[in-house]
């Protein structure tokens, strides 16, 4: 007998219709929520239908998953799952054996690119040559033949070590960089120079690009504050691709108008969206992107994909890509 498979995660039409015809295919039935939204950063709703469920997929109401005893296996449609990491929901699936897994394998590879991005745009000093392609359009060779700079070579200071941190390092690879990541728990099996805490300021002291991948939870809020941004070498790039709660707004804008933080990349802010009078749209050199760094043309054909692969896995008894519990 096949599975009923309940959503509230909308894809694009055909990537939609893709995943029905899968799904269908392989004898299951698919549930889509009156409330499923494109909008996955936003929890969804409550959903009566959900209690029919023997799997879920995107972004479930907490309340009405453990509601629901007869869900096997929850698929989140994001990488973050704050809203899930919460001691009493990660009992109540341990106690019925409940699995849980994100989209890490979605979003990893287009959020380190992104970040890449930045590193390479800062050292090429891209965006001055934007602004004075669209204003002055000034010649300044002289000028811009020795105030350019290279990755190659610099000390790039991770701030947590999943699944983007690790692609990241990757790309970072052909750069030889000096690449230093910071974990509560060093497990040994990174592949790149590992920190505890403890060190933390010593790593920081030495970071020419600061990337900082912290999900949102209640030991990361403020996380990077006015004493780590003192901490850093003065100049210094820092990047934000993790949650915006864990990054102290106000002590980032002192930090760039002092010119302690030389440039910041910052593609998750909190709030979302961030109002269009916020000062740090006016900071010096800071970059904004509206959270699109794990966005990418493929995006909902790869979480279709990712989901039916697991799928598959659940079906067979094999362990399942990306579990976080």
């Amino acid at each position: 007998m096949g599975l009923t498979i309940w959503s509230n995660h909308e894809l694009r039409a055909g990537e939609g219709a893709w995943l029905a015809r899968a799904l269908a295919e392989a004898g299951h039935r698919l549930v889509m929520s009156a409330g499923a939204t494109r909008l996955v950063l936003q929890g969804g709703g409550s959903d009566s239908a959900l209690a029919g469920a023997d799997v879920v997929l995107g972004q479930p109401a907490p309340e009405d998953v453990l509601a629901a005893p007869g869900v096997r296996w929850i698929e989140i449609s994001t990488a973050g799952y704050a809203r899930y990491d919460r001691p009493e929901f990660r009992a109540a699936m341990q106690a019925r054996g409940t699995v849980v897994t994100n989209s890490s394998a979605v979003f990893a590879n287009p959020c380190a690119e992104h970040v890449l991005a930045g590193m390479l745009a800062v050292g090429r000093e891209l965006p001055k040559y934007v602004r004075n392609q669209a204003g002055p359009r000034e010649w300044g060779y002289l000028e811009g033949r020795y105030s350019a700079d290279t990755l190659t070579g610099k000390t790039v200071v991770l701030l947590g070590f999943g699944a983007i941190g690790r692609r990241l390092a990757e790309l970072l690879a052909p750069f030889r960089c000096r690449v230093i990541a910071v974990r509560r728990s060093p497990r040994g099996d990174e592949g790149v120079e590992v920190v505890a805490e403890a060190r933390l300021a010593e790593a920081l002291a030495a970071a020419d690009h600061v990337v900082n991948l912290l999900p949102d939870a209640s030991g990361t809020r403020g996380y990077c504050d006015a004493a780590r941004f003192a901490a850093m070498k003065r100049g210094v790039h820092f990047h934000n691709i993790g949650r915006g709660s864990t990054v102290r707004a106000d002590d980032l804008l002192a930090a760039l108008r002092s010119g302690q933080v030389g440039s910041a990349w910052l593609d998750a802010l909190d709030p979302e969206p961030l109002p269009p009078d916020d000062p740090l749209w006016r900071a010096p050199n800071c970059h904004i992107t509206p959270h699109v760094g794990g966005g990418h043309r493929d995006q909902d054909l790869n979480l279709a994909r990712h989901f039916v692969d697991n799928l598959r896995r659940f079906e067979r008894g094999e362990p399942l890509v990306d579990r976080v519990m």
